[in-house]
């Protein structure tokens, strides 16, 4: 069994669309795959994320993922968590959502457990994603992309990363936004260079820019992902 935690430099940084492409990428290589949320905002019935991570795997929404077994913690608010939480009254457990994660890793061989914005994201008054990813010793995969900002945003989190003993699996490069070619170039080539002096273990992935769920190209992936 194999739990991989995905994360990323910031919000909106194509999170969703990496855990169902790596779900599709190992689906496809015949392993028992699930993926799962840690909580979601900005929803009223169901995690719209888990409903992306199924259309780009190519199968239906299930009837856990409908009642919230592999997404614990729903709120309406379009905030962090924690404050998402806060206005309706409720305090996000990170026991709950580790007996959920448990519960899932029972059924599955591989689980992908999709994070909450960037890695200092906190859960509670008390608890950030970090705290939660170091508790149990997750592997993480990390989302980053071109855009201008995004070399400081990827080197502090790994960096963060690595004070807190955590493996970086890999890191996978989004090129969606689409910015000047030779900010994405570079971004690339700077953030390359960092993960082969400082984790030289790290992995390398990159999405190519996607235009619509229903054309969703495959990750560009070495060999040696997964094996």
């Amino acid at each position: 069994m194999s739990t991989y935690f995905i994360s990323a430099i910031d919000t909106d940084a194509g999170k969703s669309i990496v855990t169902g492409l790596l779900a599709r990428h190992l689906k496809n290589k015949g392993e028992d795959i699930i993926t799962m949320k840690m909580a979601q905002t900005g929803c009223h019935v169901y995690s719209e994320d888990i409903e992306t991570h199924r259309e780009i795997m190519g199968i239906p929404m299930s009837k856990a993922d409908k009642e919230g077994e592999t997404c614990p913690y729903l709120f309406k608010f379009p905030a962090s968590p924690h404050l998402a939480a806060e206005m309706e009254c409720v305090r996000i457990d990170e026991d709950k959502i580790s007996s959920t994660v448990e519960q899932v890793q029972m059924q599955y061989n591989h689980v992908l457990v999709e994070g909450v914005g960037g890695l200092m994201v906190p859960i509670n008054d008390e608890v950030m994603v970090v705290d939660f990813i170091q508790q149990h010793q997750f592997p993480v995969i990390l989302v980053t992309s071109g855009r201008l900002g995004s070399i400081n945003h990827t080197l502090l989190s790994l960096e963060v990363m690595q004070k807190r003993g955590i493996e970086v699996y890999g890191v996978i490069y989004n090129h969606y936004p689409v910015t000047e070619p030779e900010i994405t170039a570079d971004s690339a080539k700077v953030i390359q260079s960092h993960l082969k002096k400082y984790y030289p273990k790290a992995l390398w992935g990159e999405v190519p820019c996607i235009e619509n769920l229903e054309d969703i190209p495959e990750l560009e992936l070495g060999e040696v992902w997964f094996s």
